[in-house]
């Protein structure tokens, strides 16, 4: 009870209004197939509560390079950078109850967590980091979930060669308790290079799932109209749509 009165408040307060791989058909099916092989392995020896490996404050990476783009050179974008970010808003929108629009001093004052992980990278390298912001489930809970709702799909401000960069996850991993809106790293405010001011951290899968420069989250009933109809940018582009390590 005392948690649903907890969420009712945040809501009531926050209301407001590469390249791809193969071509054939074939192809696309064993890859296909794989994926789901995996992601059923992944989900069957732990599940939703199978928890990444966290780390000491010793084993933080001196540098934590950057992945993707490591910056936005638009006005937009500018003007926020300028102003500390102060007027960023994360919308959540979709198959939800309650839209959202949340300020970076909202975000900053939802429960928090901190967790010390490794991101992996698809392109072959690791870093360890510390992260620290609210849960995405404290965010959707808040926001209540409607019944059709089965993917969350992650809006950003950045673009590659033009094209929006999105990514997505299933409700198992939306609620997994180390999926986190961050907003700081290794205790300080996330830098550019890293996706300021609001990344997704979501930890058991490969780095180009912790999508940057988030601006809204949709909780969708498919993912077949979004962009290619993949799940993300790079999954439109032959990359696996589940990625879990």
């Amino acid at each position: 009870m005392k948690r649903r009165n907890v969420l009712a408040g945040l809501a009531a307060a926050f209301t407001a209004g590469c390249a791809k791989v193969g071509e054939s058909e074939t192809f696309s099916a064993l890859v296909d197939g794989a994926e789901r092989l995996h992601r059923g392995a992944h989900r069957l020896l732990g599940g939703r509560p199978a928890m990444a490996r966290e780390y000491s404050p010793a084993d933080i990476s001196p540098y934590f390079r950057g992945n993707g783009n490591t910056d936005i050179e638009t006005d937009f974008y500018r003007a926020h950078q300028a102003s500390n970010f102060a007027e960023w808003r994360l919308e959540v929108r979709g198959l939800v109850d309650r839209p959202l629009c949340l300020a970076m001093d909202q975000i900053r004052a939802l429960p928090q967590r901190t967790q010390i992980t490794r991101h992996d990278c698809v392109e072959g390298w690791s870093a360890i980091g510390q992260w620290t912001g609210p849960q995405l489930s404290t965010i959707l809970d808040a926001a209540g979930l409607q019944e059709e709702a089965r993917f969350i799909v992650f809006r950003c401000a950045d673009d590659f060669r033009g094209v929006p960069y999105y990514e997505s996850c299933d409700l198992d991993d939306a609620f997994h308790p180390q999926t986190l809106i961050a907003h700081e790293l290794n205790g300080e405010p996330l830098p550019v290079r890293n996706g300021a001011p609001l990344r997704l951290r979501i930890e058991r899968h490969l780095g180009y799932k912790h999508a940057k420069y988030l601006t809204g989250i949709e909780a969708v009933a498919s993912l077949g109209q979004i962009g290619e109809g993949q799940g993300g940018y790079w999954e439109d582009r032959g990359y696996q749509w589940y990625a879990g390590i």
